[in-house]
């Protein structure tokens, strides 16, 4: 993804080094200069120079052998301080679980980041190991997913035109089924305050729209695991997904009254 234009503010060296950064995504283990001036839209020489210094500060490891780069572990060392310090997620960690372990459900918790949605918890009810895929920081397409459309549909009409413009630009594969899917989760969101859709095979989802603590929005959902019968009745679980949301809010609410 290119570049766009930036504020005079801000550090344009510090901001193309975080994007050499999100280059990085499960299943690319190694990239090369040429494939992060691709991806960055960056001169390559810009990008040499920033992955040295990336690798001198400890956030990129250098394989001499192929001439590459991978992700180094002070990057999960700050997704781990994120997690440990959060107080909103150990307020709502043990909510979901309990909810999961009752629903017989999966539980998740996510937020926006550009075009995708970012996992904040996960809680995978399933007992078979091979299937607890989604795990917190795990990135997940926004216009295929109730997350992400639980999630645009909390936006002004202005703001909301302006991503669909994006996703569509991006170049979403079926973007006209996928629109008119998105347009019938906000109207499903505006009149009964949820959404549902089926993103991978065998697993439906439903979700919903909570407030956290900063103020910004996240989206909630109640999920099938996918070796279950449930993808069929799984809107009978919406009291259920609100009685969650309802109990979120209402000791984040604490929070804010302390």
């Amino acid at each position: 993804m290119e570049l766009k234009k930036s504020p005079a503010k801000l550090n344009r060296s510090l901001e193309r080094g975080i994007e050499i950064l999100r280059c990085f995504k499960p299943g690319m283990n190694l990239l090369g200069n040429s494939e992060i001036a691709e991806r960055t839209g960056l001169p390559p020489s810009t990008i040499s120079r920033l992955t040295q210094t990336l690798v001198l500060s400890g956030f990129l490891e250098h394989d001499k052998q192929k001439s590459a780069y991978r992700l180094a572990p002070t990057v999960l060392s700050l997704g781990h301080a994120y997690k440990t310090s959060s107080l909103e997620l150990r307020i709502i960690e043990p909510l979901m679980r309990k909810a999961s372990e009752k629903l017989k459900l999966n539980v998740g918790l996510a937020v926006a980041d550009r075009l995708e949605m970012v996992y904040l918890e996960s809680i995978r009810y399933t007992k078979n190991i091979a299937l607890r895929t989604i795990a917190a920081g795990q990135r997940v397409p926004m216009e295929r997913t109730s997350l992400g459309r639980a999630w645009i549909a909390t936006l002004d009409s202005k703001s909301r035109t302006k991503l669909l413009l994006e996703l569509k630009n991006a170049g979403t594969k079926n973007w006209e089924q996928i629109n008119r899917e998105i347009h019938a989760a906000i109207d499903s969101m505006q009149n009964k305050g949820y959404c549902v859709a089926s993103w991978l095979p065998e697993i439906s989802a439903i979700s919903t729209s909570i407030q956290l603590l900063n103020g910004k929005t996240a989206s909630l959902n109640l999920s099938t695991p996918a070796e279950s019968q449930l993808s069929g009745v799984l809107e009978s679980y919406v009291p259920a997904l609100f009685e969650l949301k309802d109990k979120i809010e209402a000791e984040l609410n604490k929070i804010n009254h302390t």
